[in-house]
């Protein structure tokens, strides 16, 4: 569904108010009425059961799996206080509009996971059948438009809610790692999957964790290259940098651009994979290591482009 845009947005960007400033502990009550006008095109509305029955109008299914599943997670039977008389779909509603961020980001993943995987199989006629009014890569599409209007500093990709933390390398760097995870074939599921749990647990302030799943990404990606490619390696012993020495030797970069990557060595074997050693692959010590925020970003961000790198270079390669 395509967005107005009205004046006063027009005029917020001449002033610059929000352009440059994402916020994250903060989800503006309009961008969750906003999400929630989209789940309702997207996934659908309740019915009373004497109208529709349950087995012809799938979003009460839809919305009771959902509900079912959050609550089960949060160990409990409801979402919020009071909601015995509510349907799941009234209680998920309640509980997207009044609950901490990050617990309505859990909602939001959930229902924009069911949208991204399951109801792309349906076609025109039954989506009018069941009153859907936006197919998935749209109600994503304008998810995304929403959290950046406001500044929030979200995205839903790769079948999860990420955390933005630079505009630009998210743009240019981590976003075109999802894609290409999720472009390329089987063989880097693996890495996809490690990708996105990095994501994950940095979103949850598990900084160590979010870092070595960077580099298992990273070290993936390298395995992934080598096998398709029929390069001799040991899977269970091959560090990065010995992963790393595979790749270049084996030509990943033609040799007349090697000499303008002279650093390239340097930057892969020194970054992601000194930067987990140092804080999360060896343990810590009698002393807990604190990680920094901005530390893991900086290592997601690097992964981010050193896997856009590789994936690249190993397509284009002959």
């Amino acid at each position: 569904m395509a967005i107005i845009d009205l004046f006063s947005r027009r005029e917020a960007r001449k002033r610059k108010i929000q352009d440059d400033v994402l916020r994250y502990d903060e989800l503006p009550q309009a961008l969750r009425v906003q999400i929630l006008h989209i789940l309702d095109g997207a996934l659908g509305v309740w019915r009373e059961s004497r109208h529709y029955s349950h087995d012809t109008h799938l979003p009460n299914q839809w919305w009771r799996e959902i509900h079912q599943a959050l609550a089960r997670e949060r160990g409990d039977y409801t979402l919020t206080p009071g909601s015995s008389r509510r349907t799941p779909w009234e209680d998920c509603r309640v509980f997207l509009v009044s609950a901490p961020v990050e617990e309505a980001l859990d909602l939001v993943e959930m229902c924009f996971r069911l949208i991204d995987r399951d109801l792309r199989l349906f076609e025109h006629y039954q989506r009018v059948r069941q009153g859907l009014t936006q197919v998935p890569d749209d109600a994503i599409d304008e998810l995304n438009a929403r959290f950046r209007l406001h500044a929030v500093g979200y995205e839903f990709a790769g079948g999860d809610i990420i955390r933005i933390d630079s505009k630009l390398l998210h743009a240019e760097a981590v976003r075109p790692a999802l894609h290409l995870l999720q472009g390329a074939d089987a063989a880097f599921e693996g890495p996809l999957d490690e990708f996105l749990s990095a994501h994950g647990r940095y979103r949850k302030g598990e900084f160590k964790e979010a870092v070595a799943d960077a580099l298992k990404s990273f070290e993936s990606v390298m395995k992934s290259i080598c096998t398709e490619r029929g390069w001799p390696l040991d899977p269970q012993k091959d560090t990065a940098k010995q992963l790393i020495d595979i790749v270049l030797v084996n030509g990943l970069v033609p040799a007349y651009l090697q000499s303008q990557f002279s650093a390239l060595r340097t930057v892969m074997e020194s970054g992601v994979p000194t930067a987990r050693n140092k804080t999360s692959g060896h343990g810590q010590g009698p002393t807990p290591v604190e990680l920094p925020r901005h530390f893991a970003s900086y290592v997601l961000n690097m992964a981010a482009s050193n896997i856009v790198f590789l994936i690249e270079s190993h397509k284009a390669m002959k």
